[in-house]
């Protein structure tokens, strides 16, 4: 098995943990920490996509995770501009 092969796979796995974490993040009471919680699982599936997209050639996940990094920072802008009033 190849170095940077076996190294995917345990940033892979590590990224799974830290998306799991920020789900529990987003489950508390607040708002703001459910929008750092959304924020964070937002920038972990885009990694993961990428890191899919280089291990097995699928072409579309670039363009998922291009949008979610895109959209991900402006939907926690509008809608603490909604919250703020």
């Amino acid at each position: 098995m190849d170095l940077l092969l076996l190294s995917e796979y345990i940033l892979l796995a590590s990224l799974t943990i830290f998306a799991i974490a920020t789900i529990r993040i987003a489950t508390r009471k607040t708002i703001a920490m459910g929008l750092v919680g959304v924020t964070g699982l937002s920038i972990a599936v885009a990694t993961i996509l990428i890191l899919i997209q280089n291990m097995y050639n699928i072409s579309f996940c670039k363009e998922i995770a291009y949008a979610l990094v895109i959209l991900g920072p402006v939907g926690t802008i509008a809608f603490s501009k909604v919250l703020r009033g």
